[in-house]
């Protein structure tokens, strides 16, 4: 079997910070996930059709299928002070035999500017690297989103470049910066 790596399911994650918790989502979550994801500044900058985002899709069969695929994960990121789901977090195109995966992040618009996307990366990172053996952790950001570039660096990721027409930003091709963290930053 040489260069098969075995499919396996993505790890549970539940992570907390003194202001987060990171779980997975379930069918109760449907509606705050639908909001997230139809706010305007948030639709600008997704790799999909805002038509395309079914919340109870989202937090259910597509979690679901790709956890179990091994492909990634969807959650969400709860605030702890009000045990309010303020957004998700979603990790794809996982290469297992490389233990890289991509990390994306989303917030509603109230939860935005006060470091928690930032504090949910750094949480769920941690937990990928320390707890199950990732090597190296990507976010990918079309070049101009700004904030998701803060995420980033607040996050301890390093800018690594641009990847030239690697994404889709409303439907169109797109630049990606992309920004990494490996195992070795955490020392």
């Amino acid at each position: 079997m040489t260069g098969l790596v075995a499919v396996r399911p993505f790890p549970a994650l539940t992570v907390s910070t003194p202001r987060l918790t990171v779980r997975a989502l379930t069918g109760a979550d449907a509606k705050q996930i639908g909001a997230v994801f139809s706010d305007r500044l948030t639709r600008r900058w997704l790799p999909f059709d805002e038509d395309s985002i079914d919340g109870l899709e989202w937090c259910t069969d597509e979690a679901q299928e790709r956890r179990d695929s091994g492909a990634g994960d969807h959650l969400g990121i709860v605030r702890r002070e009000d045990d309010r789901l303020i957004g998700s977090l979603w990790t794809k195109r996982t290469d297992w035999a490389g233990r890289v995966t991509e990390i994306s992040v989303a917030l509603e618009p109230g939860a935005r500017g006060f470091g928690l996307a930032a504090e949910a990366v750094i949480a769920a990172s941690f937990a990928l690297i320390v707890e199950h053996g990732f090597a190296r952790l990507e976010i990918r950001v079309p070049p101009g989103n700004v904030a998701a570039r803060r995420v980033a660096e607040k996050a301890g990721f390093s800018y690594e470049g641009v990847l030239r027409s690697a994404g889709h930003v409303l439907g169109s091709r797109a630049d990606l910066e992309v920004w990494s963290l490996v195992a070795a930053d955490l020392r």
